[in-house]
């Protein structure tokens, strides 16, 4: 099921980055990357057409308290985004019934590409939700047209759950996997449901 999740003023570090909560002084830095054509497509909504856009959606980010912006140590520049979010299909996965775990998602700035940033980034978040939160699973997922997002789980030792065809905010429907890690402090034993999608080894 899903766990309860808000961050709550928490701060994560890692080598480079520091993530914490959005606030309004971020929006400048939020803009400038969700603009980019690419960016938002490649996590299936469409980028950013106007910084008022970029300001609603971070008064979301600031409200819903789920959204870490990860910044550069060097300077406290945000550069992208890991969320902990609901995953879909609680009442349909009923292997979940008796955990707890959420859904991470992910956005990195184009400029910042390729060079390890977000598995960085993503680790220390998995490490907070299992070390400190003590969840039982955590569910990540990306579009089959996504190899940067696809080798960015592989990284962090996600494996892969579930073949299904996804709806993304632009209100189309993309071929996507749905991977899944397990705290691997807990021995846990999954039933799973819905054979006809699992890919589960």
């Amino acid at each position: 099921m899903n766990a309860d999740f808000r961050i709550n003023g928490k701060i994560l570090e890692t080598q480079r980055l520091i993530l914490r909560p959005f606030g309004q002084s971020d929006l400048e830095d939020f803009y400038e990357y969700a603009s980019v054509a690419g960016v938002g497509e490649m996590a299936g909504w469409k980028h950013h057409e106007s910084i008022e856009e970029s300001q609603k959606i971070m008064d979301l980010f600031i409200g819903e308290d789920k959204v870490f912006a990860v910044c550069l140590k060097q300077n406290n520049k945000v550069i992208g985004s890991v969320g902990v979010e609901k995953y879909g299909l609680e009442d349909a996965f009923t292997e979940f019934k008796d955990y707890y775990g959420r859904e991470l998602g992910y956005v990195l700035s184009k400029d910042y590409w390729g060079r390890g940033i977000m598995p960085e980034a993503v680790n220390a978040v998995i490490d907070y939700l299992f070390g400190e939160l003590d969840y039982d699973f955590l569910i990540c997922g990306y579009y089959s047209f996504n190899e940067q997002s696809k080798r960015v789980q592989e990284k962090c030792g996600f494996k892969p759950y579930r073949s299904l065809v996804m709806d993304t905010a632009m209100n189309t429907k993309e071929q996507g996997i749905l991977n899944l890690m397990i705290n691997p402090c807990k021995d846990i034993k999954l039933r799973f449901s819905h054979p006809e999608t699992l890919i589960w080894e």
